[in-house]
């Protein structure tokens, strides 16, 4: 028996729906995964952390979700984890390309790296379009589906991450809205979700904390209230849902505040 939570029928969201989440193996896309089967979706967890996806399917059960692995920078494995739902359960109804990497903690454009700079765009952005690319192959056909994209904040300011992060969310914005627009003729709705530093172990490690250590101080203006990977969840639960069947193109803000104010000049500074 799977440790998926009862929600009752009426409440469920997600009820007859099939998703397939990149990245799904921790962080945002494993408590994305957990919400989504709570709410009566048949989920696929496309990773490249084997033992990580095989361990979270368990623990959610088979019936509600399953496995395979997926480098979202081969497309191959992209079409290959996409034909996969497909056979497994008939139709995608949701895709969320929710795989990211940061990189190293280079701020300096001088000691930036090339090839560091194009993993993270090849994580970030390619993998990104390659999902978007083959879940509109079978959404196209019949006319619906939600696409979610993950940014964050740096989507939309500078600074606040290294150059090659920075560029590689500003490209997922922009490749958001321009296939929502090419997409919505079909029915099809794309969506990103911007959250600040959600404190993942990949952020961890990123900014050298313990597990206890906050990322709130430094990246939220809403204090009293912590970011939590499942908060990012419960941002793509209603971009996935029929709640939001007229939103697309959107860029859905998950940062208490932080990317509209300016800590440097703020009056409200005590």
């Amino acid at each position: 028996m799977g440790s998926v939570s009862v929600i009752s029928t009426a409440a469920r969201r997600l009820e007859g729906k099939v998703a397939l989440i990149t990245g799904g193996a921790s962080g945002s896309g494993s408590s994305a995964a957990k919400l989504f089967c709570q709410h009566g979706a048949k989920v696929m967890i496309a990773d490249i952390q084997d033992e990580l996806g095989h361990s979270i399917c368990k623990d959610l059960g088979p019936t509600h979700a399953s496995f395979i692995h997926s480098d979202v920078t081969n497309e191959m494995d992209v079409q290959n984890a996409i034909d996969n739902s497909l056979a497994k359960h008939g139709k995608l109804d949701v895709m969320f390309n929710n795989a990211g990497i940061i990189g190293t903690r280079k701020l300096s454009i001088l000691d930036s790296d090339k090839i560091e700079f194009e993993n993270v765009l090849g994580v970030n952005v390619i993998g990104t379009f390659l999902g978007t690319k083959h879940a509109a192959r079978v959404m196209i056909p019949v006319r619906r589906g939600s696409i979610i994209n993950t940014a964050s904040v740096s989507s939309i300011i500078g600074a606040a991450t290294p150059h090659s992060y920075t560029s590689s969310n500003h490209a997922v914005l922009g490749l958001t809205r321009n296939t929502a627009v090419e997409l919505g003729r079909f029915g099809i709705r794309v969506n990103c979700v911007s959250p600040s530093a959600v404190p993942t172990s990949m952020a961890k490690k990123f900014f050298d904390l313990q597990d206890d250590d906050p990322l709130d101080d430094i990246y939220s203006n809403l204090k009293g209230v912590a970011l939590k990977p499942e908060d990012v969840a419960q941002a793509v639960l209603y971009l996935a849902s029929d709640e939001s069947k007229y939103v697309s193109g959107h860029n859905l803000i998950v940062d208490g505040g932080y990317s509209i104010f300016n800590q440097a000049i703020s009056l409200f500074n005590e």
